[in-house]
C-alpha cells in the first residue's frame, strides 16, 4: 500500500463516519511522536537557545495551522 492509498482510505473512513475525531487526534499525536514534534519555543528552550537563535538555525520544520513545528527525529 502507497502513502497516497493510504491517505486516501484514512480520509474516505472519515468522511463516511468509521474514524472519528478522537481517531484522528491518536493518529496525528502517535505520528508526532515519531517525529518528535516541537513548537518553536519549547525547541529553543529544550537546546538552551534563545527563540530568535533557534528561528536562525536550519531546522526541519512545518506549519501546521498557523504553529510552527521543529520535526526533531534525529
Amino acid at each position: 500500500m502507497t502513502f497516497n492509498d493510504l491517505r486516501d482510505k484514512l480520509f474516505a473512513n472519515y468522511e463516511a463516519g468509521a474514524i472519528t475525531d478522537a481517531d484522528l487526534v491518536q493518529i496525528i499525536e502517535q505520528a508526532a511522536q515519531y517525529l518528535n514534534l516541537q513548537t518553536l519555543t519549547n525547541y529553543a528552550k529544550s537546546n538552551k537557545l534563545s527563540y530568535n537563535g533557534a528561528k536562525k538555525q536550519r531546522l526541519n520544520s512545518v506549519t501546521i495551522g498557523s504553529v510552527k513545528f521543529i520535526i526533531n527525529n534525529e
